[in-house]
């Protein structure tokens, strides 16, 4: 029953933190959502779809946690606490250390840094690899074809976000400076030398 409880609090930290992070923008003038606003084609699918999944894959989880009632695999379980709680705790540092140049999308319009210092020195996209981690952990402790479908959903489009989306747009907008930057530091974690 505890890694129900704990599974539930650690969503709950996670999902706070993303809300109260829009929220202070919001109240700062700063639109955090900018998935699919302005984008066409292949963007704008993978945008609207990600954005549906990340909204619908919790309710997915929560049911997962309440109807799941297996113990024979309490070693999968604890792993898979671990692995959200790392999640969570790479989500909240990567939104920290980002300031007000976090977004969910990008708007070419809107000018912000690239954040290059602290968790991104060792993970250029560590937003994503804490929604992956939590993703991915909450399946481990409660594994079911819907919940794994679901999951492998989610991380697929938040692949193909960094690769199609974020990758491309921040090649444009900082140039040099970012290519200098995938040089030094992996896409989701490590630094290369």
């Amino acid at each position: 029953m505890f890694i129900k409880q704990i599974t539930l609090i650690l969503m709950l930290i996670f999902y706070i933190s993303y809300f109260a992070k829009m929220i202070s923008q919001r109240r700062k003038g700063i639109s955090t959502d900018q998935l699919g606003k302005g984008k066409t084609g292949f963007i704008k699918f993978v945008e609207l779809s990600l954005k549906a999944a990340t909204y619908i894959l919790p309710f997915v989880q929560i049911a997962s946690i309440f109807l799941y009632s297996k113990t024979e695999h309490f070693i999968l379980q604890i792993i898979g606490i671990i692995i959200t709680a790392i999640g969570v705790i790479i989500f909240i540092l990567s939104v920290l250390q980002m300031k007000d140049n976090w977004r969910a999308g990008v708007q070419s319009e809107e000018k912000t840094s690239l954040v290059t210092s602290g968790i991104y020195s060792i993970s250029r996209n560590p937003a994503f690899l804490g929604f992956d981690l939590m993703y991915i952990g909450i399946l481990f402790s409660f594994f079911n074809p819907y919940l794994c479908v679901a999951t492998g959903i989610a991380v697929t489009l938040f692949h193909l976000q960094i690769v199609n989306v974020e990758e491309d747009f921040l090649k444009d907008t900082f140039g040099e400076e970012y290519f200098s930057y995938t040089r030094r530091v992996c896409r989701y974690i490590g630094r290369k030398f």
